[in-house]
């Protein structure tokens, strides 16, 4: 298991992920359709914005937590 100081780092790996997946997914199908390599190119263009959106949550987190701490009322 991975100790809890990670989690952070965990949480931004896997949430880019998804979110890389799914948007490179969606953008991939409005280019080309269901072309016959259409898997191919969508897992190209995923791992291309991977690399770009796990930093970016990493440095965005920070911010957007702050952001949120602002507009929400605390109990």
């Amino acid at each position: 298991m991975i100790p809890n100081r990670y989690a952070p780092a965990v949480f931004a790996f896997i949430l880019s992920g998804l979110m890389s997946l799914m948007v490179s997914g969606i953008a991939t199908f409005r280019a080309t359709g269901l072309a016959a390599d259409f898997f191919s190119l969508w897992i190209g263009a995923w791992l291309t914005a991977w690399l770009f959106a796990f930093p970016a949550v990493m440095l965005v987190s920070p911010v957007a937590r702050r952001m949120v701490g602002a507009l929400v009322v605390k109990d």
